[in-house]
């Protein structure tokens, strides 16, 4: 594709995201290998504001940096397509407030409520994988030789239904958690040059990975770095509560665990925290609600044309960095090392070939060339093969609207707790969520003929808002 001289065309779904400045700087700082022509924010009527004040300082961004790139705004997605290069997804439907949702009603009985894991991961999926259906069918009709570099959150499901079930194999997904791991572990095992001294080596699934890191000479020194695992500065992301992992256990399985396996390998701990909050009256997503108030007071200075350092406290730091070499080394044929979530193709042999996992890859025009891995000690295959299980019935769920799968999804994910409560808690979200849920329109309006209410008065008192 670098070949092409005409510049490139990008499309970021989400445009109006407190995030978008970090993508802007980026790209900003690859325009030498990467000139970028025009790039389209796109966002929905509920996010007219945020994207009108994101774009204008977007636009300074761009001013500031001396390029001629174009920032265009729209709330017309299909405006906004046409022969674009590369489109990036970064949205979260319904907003905050369904995080909100997501978080407190499993908490109200007792159950983790987290944005991508458990309950909430669940209903995140539910609510975004049908419309990842819908940006694919204008793709297909609008720019049919475009990459989707997909950052949306639950991203390995995500990224799997716009493989498999949409068919969109230009696809790659991304998250920032391998991104911190390869940015912090190298400096507290004594390499201050960063991960340029090391290879890493990632294998799982989004969220629930493990790795292993190698030296210059090809030494595996992945003991030295779980020595130190628990270590202030371990690229533990912001949004995680940092309960010390337990060494003995990360000795015996050998590798380095996903910053997301606290909420397995310490469920009852990392429970036991989000509940404290639920108690002072807050959860996660109330406190990110007010961190992105901050920003966004900070983006309607007509002065700033640069990312905020407050931007690194909303958990999603190198998420948009990542997106932004993700596309550069497509666009320049970089063969470069990057963890994504892509097809198997056999990288993980426990896992099926078509099965979409998050793996250390090689990235060029072709796009993501996993590295192989090979088999799971037997302890982690189980982990894996019961996730993936669980990962695939929350997709066709999603895309079905069957009930029963997605209360099948339920009783295999391990963070929920199985029985009547799973059920209350699966039936509450499908009321709290129903704008966003017509594929479950019909059990929902059985569910409300029933009786069934959101008990949770924050949430209630959101969908009373229409939230």
């Amino acid at each position: 594709m670098a070949q092409e001289n005409r510049g490139v065309k990008i499309v970021t779904i989400g445009g109006g995201s407190s995030y978008t400045p970090e993508l802007m700087e980026g790209f900003i700082k690859r325009f030498e290998e990467m000139p970028i022509r025009e790039i389209w924010l796109v966002d929905i009527e509920e996010g007219r504001e945020k994207l009108e004040i994101v774009g204008a300082m977007a636009r300074r961004m761009w001013e500031a940096s001396g390029y001629p790139t174009q920032v265009h705004t729209t709330l017309d997605r299909r405006a906004a397509l046409p022969d674009a290069d590369f489109v990036t997804t970064q949205f979260r439907v319904g907003l905050l407030y369904a995080r909100i949702k997501d978080e407190r009603i499993p908490l109200s009985w007792g159950m983790l409520g987290q944005e991508t894991n458990g309950a909430g991961g669940i209903f995140k999926a539910f609510r975004t994988i049908p419309v990842i259906g819908e940006i694919i069918d204008d793709m297909r009709e609008l720019c049919p030789e475009a990459w989707l570099v997909n950052f949306t959150n639950p991203s390995g499901m995500v990224t799997e239904a716009a493989i498999k079930q949409f068919g969109w194999r230009r696809t790659i997904g991304l998250c920032n958690v391998p991104v911190n791991a390869m940015l912090m572990e190298p400096k507290i095992v004594g390499y201050p040059e960063g991960a340029e001294d090391l290879t890493f080596r990632f294998a799982g699934l989004n969220h629930f990975h493990w790795h292993r890191v190698f030296d210059r000479r090809g030494a595996d020194i992945t003991a030295r770095v779980i020595e130190r695992l628990n270590d202030p500065d371990n690229g533990m992301p912001v949004n995680i509560a940092d309960i010390p992992f337990p060494l003995d256990l990360i000795r015996a399985i050998g590798m380095l665990p996903c910053a997301y396996h606290r909420y397995y390998y310490l469920h009852a701990e990392m429970l036991a925290h989000a509940l404290e909050e639920f108690a002072r009256g807050e959860s996660r997503a109330e406190q990110v609600k007010k961190t992105e108030e901050e920003l966004f007071e900070l983006y309607r200075d007509p002065a700033l044309d640069h990312k905020p350092e407050q931007l690194a406290r909303r958990g999603g730091a190198h998420y948009s960095d990542a997106a932004c070499e993700c596309v550069n080394a497509i666009w320049n044929d970089k063969h470069e090392h990057m963890v994504v979530s892509c097809e198997n193709r056999g990288a993980l042999s426990d896992l099926a070939s078509d099965s979409i996992v998050e793996v250390s890859a090689l990235i060029s025009s072709k796009g993501a060339e996993p590295i192989a891995w090979g088999e799971m000690p037997a302890q982690e295959r189980g982990w894996l093969q019961m996730m993936k299980a669980m990962e695939e019935c929350v997709i066709d769920a999603a895309i079905t609207g069957d009930y029963g799968r997605a209360l099948e999804a339920f009783c295999l994910n391990p963070l929920i707790e199985n029985g009547a409560a799973a059920q209350h808690v699966l039936d509450e979200l499908l009321i709290a969520h129903e704008r966003y849920l017509p594929r479950f329109a019909a059990k929902i309006v059985e569910l409300k003929s029933a009786g069934v209410q959101v008990r949770d008065e924050t949430a209630a008192r959101l969908v009373a808002q229409g939230h």
